[in-house]
């Protein structure tokens, strides 16, 4: 072995789920951590992202609960005037490495970029092929357990014939030919991020074909926002959209009329339910694509034609086909956080994975024992269909019931960004926050029941 180092903790992967947990676990435990990834830099999939995304949610929401991601303006002109603003990439890959600049400046994290983990607390770098030892007392942080697939990384889930032209969607930047036609693979953000940039960047409607084999529901961007009036006004409505609802499609229909979720084409009952978060003026513009092929996913791409599982459409000869299909979300089996050996990453909540991550950080530095960390602290699902965002909501609710119901946990979630059901010192007495919070807890308890039902929870 080449170096023999010693530390409390070993952390696989620098994405910002990884960055959450390791901010607040040093800012609250006297702990040396040392910081593994096989990028050249921290941010994890930022790193590899398309060039033109950004977050979907405002950036308050997303990050470190030490340092606030933008600078918590609200935006004053473009189709989100009113909206929190949301980072683009280059932000937040910037802000990382200043989240990075402050963990490695405390003293207490060592970050060893282009590095692969073996196995056994031993890393190896890619560039010289130095193996380093971590001791063994040194507990493992898994932060790569649901770290999403994006088509930068993933090849494009069907064969491709000679002569047919596939490109993930980073690639749509290097495009000088002006194709004829385009041809959006996917039914999540990362097509309608793409359908978005086409549109906006004087693409015709009809030169883009759209493969969606699942519509999907979305979350209204203008409810997700970092005031407690609005966020818990959309709480006390899904509650209530629960309640009146007699099957999870009904329940979704009752979250449009709420203007909780959005859906590119009203004439189609999505069966996808990732809920990622969208603008009313992006569904406007993707709803301009009339070409949309709805069968099943693709098998095989040729020149001017693509075969689905359910029949084939003639394309343009000369037309790209956008991958967009990478599976994003992945769905591990859930299991404790904290196992024998390991610190296994999940969500812990509904939503907001960073607060998830910085809420185990701050459990790991102030408990002793991991059977009662575990209690505080159980899984929550990610998901996938209406069935399962229902599952979601009721078992996410139930775990930040658990840990929330912790003073000192509460106290310093309070205290972040990052919780979505912060309330702001001066807003506390708001009567605009008071009578969203009581219409919230006059329906939440009959509303995780019914979704309890729909789920198929006791």
């Amino acid at each position: 072995m080449d170096t023999v180092v010693d530390a409390d903790y070993l952390v696989i992967g620098a994405g910002a789920a990884a960055l959450a947990f390791v901010d607040t676990l040093i800012d609250h435990a006297d702990v040396r951590v040392v910081l593994v990834d096989r990028r050249h830099a921290a941010g994890g999939h930022w790193l590899d992202a398309y060039p033109f995304v950004r977050l979907h949610q405002a950036s308050p929401f997303y990050g470190v609960a030490s340092t606030v991601l933008g600078s918590g303006q609200v935006q004053q002109t473009g189709p989100e005037k009113g909206l929190h603003e949301r980072a683009p990439a280059a932000e937040v890959c910037a802000y990382f490495q200043r989240v990075l600049d402050r963990l490695t400046t405390s003293g207490k994290v060592s970050f060893h970029p282009n590095c692969e983990y073996l196995g056994e607390r031993v890393f190896e770098s890619r560039l010289t092929g130095r193996r380093t030892q971590v001791a063994p007392r040194c507990r493992i942080v898994n932060a790569h357990y649901i770290s999403p697939d994006i088509p930068a990384h993933t090849p494009a889930p069907f064969a491709v014939a000679d002569g047919a032209r596939v490109m993930p969607v980073n690639d749509l930047l290097t495009i000088t030919d002006a194709p004829s036609q385009f041809v959006i693979v996917g039914s999540g953000k990362t097509a309608t991020d793409t359908g978005v940039w086409l549109l906006r960047n004087g693409v015709d409607p009809d030169a883009i074909c759209w493969v969606r084999p699942r519509d999907p529901w979305m979350l209204n961007r203008a409810l997700v926002q970092p005031d407690p009036a609005i966020f818990m006004g959309m709480g006390a409505d899904t509650m209530a959209a629960a309640v009146a609802a007699d099957s999870p499609d009904d329940f979704f229909l009752r979250l449009e009329a709420a203007g909780v979720v959005l859906r590119i084409d009203v004439t189609v009952t999505p069966t996808m339910a990732k809920t990622p978060v969208i603008a009313q003026w992006e569904i406007d513009l993707l709803r301009s694509v009339q070409n949309v092929v709805r069968l099943g996913h693709i098998r095989g791409v040729q020149r001017g034609r693509i075969t689905l599982a359910e029949g084939e459409v003639t394309v343009a000869p000369d037309a790209v086909v956008v991958h967009c299909a990478a599976p994003g979300l992945k769905y591990p089996p859930l299991i404790p956080v904290w196992g024998s050996d390991e610190i296994t990453l999940q969500p812990i909540r509904a939503g907001f994975p960073c607060f998830g991550a910085a809420v185990t950080g701050y459990v790991e530095a102030t408990r002793d024992d991991d059977a009662d960390k575990n209690r505080v602290c159980p899984p929550s699902p990610l998901p996938d269909t209406p069935t399962s965002w229902a599952r979601m909501q009721v078992v996410g609710s139930r775990a930040a019931a658990s840990f929330m119901a912790e003073p000192d946990i509460k106290a310093w979630a309070d205290t972040t960004t990052l919780n979505p059901v912060r309330i702001p010192p001066e807003r506390v007495a708001d009567p605009l926050v008071l009578a969203a919070v009581e219409r919230y807890r006059s329906q939440v308890g009959a509303g995780l029941a019914r979704l309890a039902e729909f789920a198929s929870l006791t």
